[in-house]
């Protein structure tokens, strides 16, 4: 490897261990200071990069693509404010377990505090949100230097993929010349004969790095297999789920060996695929409306929870009003459980600790067991029927959400917004045995960011890429639908249009009005077909009866579409809440 200059040397000392470490893909946003950086980057060969040129749709965009992965992206940006637009992807990215390289040039130390322009304190700039942060040395030709640099690199490099996974943070000083320009001296010619080592690295990473799962004891595990046995009546709850994700069929083998229903949100990669085929194996997806009217049910004697927090609010308030013994399973001994009735937590991983378990039981799925899935199974049934007749019959919200989850192609990355979308899909959203992989911003539940993320998903699968979103996000982060042309992705683009907040007539701030309608709902009135000739975007709308058949000739067009279906929020949820009601009075009356 030669250098017409120290920080070119830099540069391409950082993108070479980046590789060798498994990264396989950098965003990068235009910028000086990062120069080093981004030439680098954009010439390896192992690298593929998106050139996004907002930061913050830049980090989130990575965000996405490395949570369709499940392997770290990393994503460069140039000095000041450029790194603090950052912040709210690394922040979901922290609280959802996504493994996110964050590299972030910088002005050198002797310019700090002095007035230099674009230079800001970057030390720990994002606080306890990464999982590990390191100023990089100023670059040198020498030995010692570029062994420590290649170190670093895949010391960071397994920190966001350890347990748990997030963002690490690595910052880069530079001086001038910042450009691939030959200074006379700087790298010396024999460098490499002198350092092959550092010059060079090593065939592969420069240190291996073996990162373990935690499990528990065989007599641990023996000892959760004898509780789960003794139960007639068990529960799995599955929350929306982390890198690495969930081990369907390993889950699936112990629902068929306990007879235990698995009660799967949206996000937990449980409530779509081939094992809802599964003999023995129930799968519940309607639970966020009937449990609200399942008090007289007989309580369930032990539940095992894994994955993040359940999207559902009916469903956390049912385990914290009826479960008996609750088991939190999480491998990095986080506490996932904002109610606080849980009686154990499991620090290991998920996945495994569910296949030893079906191994260790004993086989109880008949009897009293069986009785009560056949239960959870009837009230699916009677939901999803009640919910066909609500989707003929009236005009809602849900049925978007319910339209794409019945008609996704099959594979597809489905994405999908917060606030009302990812709560419609939890509730309309009925299981299928198709290959769809569900994601959403949960960590932190934002609407910032949603499109680029989405995008960033999309760019990380050959897989049909299906976004769901609301007004309000799509208007939060409407400048990422450049990431379309620039990045070469392709999306379905449903739009959720009820003209402002709709969320908020589920809290009791509805009823307040003023203030309600113009700083909560906050209705903008904005009309985003012109986004479609801004950004190069087909553009639809159309009204609820007619989503189905736009959103089944989407599937077959080239490019990217945006389906616009238009509400009215307060009616759409009037609708719900009288669907709720049936659903609970269904489940009353069948006592």
């Amino acid at each position: 490897m030669t250098a017409p200059n120290r920080n070119t040397l830099w540069g391409r000392v950082i993108a070479d261990e980046l590789a060798a470490a498994g990264v396989s893909g950098a965003v990068l946003s235009p910028g000086s200071r990062s120069t080093p950086l981004t030439v680098a980057v954009a010439d390896h060969d192992g690298i593929e990069t998106f050139s996004v040129l907002d930061e913050r749709s830049a980090a989130f965009f990575a965000l996405g693509r490395a949570r369709r992965t499940g392997d770290p992206t990393a994503v460069v940006c140039t000095s000041g404010t450029a790194a603090a637009n950052y912040h709210p992807a690394v922040i979901e990215a922290s609280q959802s377990r996504v493994p996110l390289l964050l590299l972030t040039a910088d002005r050198p130390p002797e310019l700090a505090d002095s007035g230099a322009n674009q230079t800001v304190d970057q030390e720990k700039l994002y606080g306890d949100a990464v999982r590990w942060y390191r100023t990089l040395p100023e670059p040198e030709p020498t030995d010692r230097k570029l062994r420590s640099l290649r170190t670093t690199i895949d010391r960071a490099v397994g920190e966001t993929t350890g347990v748990p996974a997030g963002p690490v943070h690595l910052n880069c000083p530079f001086r001038k010349p910042l450009e691939p320009v030959a200074v006379e001296g700087d790298v010396p010619e024999d460098l490499a004969e002198r350092a092959p080592l550092a010059v060079e690295g090593r065939d592969g990473p420069f240190v291996e790095r073996t990162g373990g799962r935690p499990t528990l004891t065989d007599g641990e595990v023996e000892s959760v297999a004898a509780t789960l046995d003794e139960a007639d009546r068990g529960l799995l709850v599955a929350g929306p789920t982390d890198a690495p994700a969930l081990d369907a069929d390993a889950v699936a083998d112990l629902a068929a060996a306990t007879g235990f229903p698995i009660l799967a949100d949206p996000l937990s990669g449980l409530r779509f695929g081939d094992h809802l085929d599964r003999d023995g194996v129930t799968v519940c997806g309607g639970y966020d409306s009937y449990l609200a009217g399942a008090s007289a049910w007989p309580d369930p004697e032990v539940v095992l929870r894994i994955g993040a927090s359940p999207t559902s609010k009916v469903l956390r308030q049912y385990l914290r009003d009826h479960a008996g013994r609750q088991f939190v399973v999480d491998p990095a001994g986080g506490w996932r459980e904002a109610e606080f009735t849980a009686t154990d937590h499991l620090v290991a991983d998920p996945s495994r600790l569910a296949a030893g378990l079906a191994a260790e039981v004993s086989g109880g799925a008949a009897g009293p067991t069986a009785d009560y899935r056949d239960r959870f199974a009837a009230a699916e049934r009677e939901y999803w029927d009640l919910i066909d007749d609500a989707r003929a019959d009236e005009t809602f919200e849900g049925q978007v959400l319910a339209t794409v989850a019945e008609r996704s192609p099959d594979p597809a990355t489905v994405f999908v917004s917060n606030s009302m979308p990812v709560r419609d899909l939890d509730r309309f959203g009925r299981p299928r045995a198709a290959d769809l992989t569900v994601l959403g911003n949960r960590g932190a539940s934002g609407i910032d960011g949603i499109t680029s993320t989405a995008l960033g998903a999309g760019s990380a699968t050959d897989d049909p890429l299906v976004l769901v979103t609301g007004d309000l996000a799509y208007y939060h982060d409407s400048n990422g639908l450049l990431s379309v042309a620039r990045c070469g992705v392709d999306a379905t683009i449903v739009l959720v249009n009820n003209d402002g907040g709709g969320i908020f007539h589920i809290l009791p701030i509805e009823d307040f009005d003023p203030p309600f309608t113009e700083q909560f709902r906050t209705p903008h009135g904005l009309d985003f077909e012109p986004t479609a000739d801004l950004y190069g975007l087909a553009f639809q709308r159309v009204r609820p009866d007619g989503f189905a058949d736009a959103f089944a000739e989407s599937r077959e067009m080239d490019g990217t579409q945006v389906i616009e279906v238009v509400f009215d929020a307060e009616s759409s949820h009037r609708t719900r809440e009288a669907i709720h009601e049936r659903a609970v009075g269904l489940v009353e009356s069948s006592r």
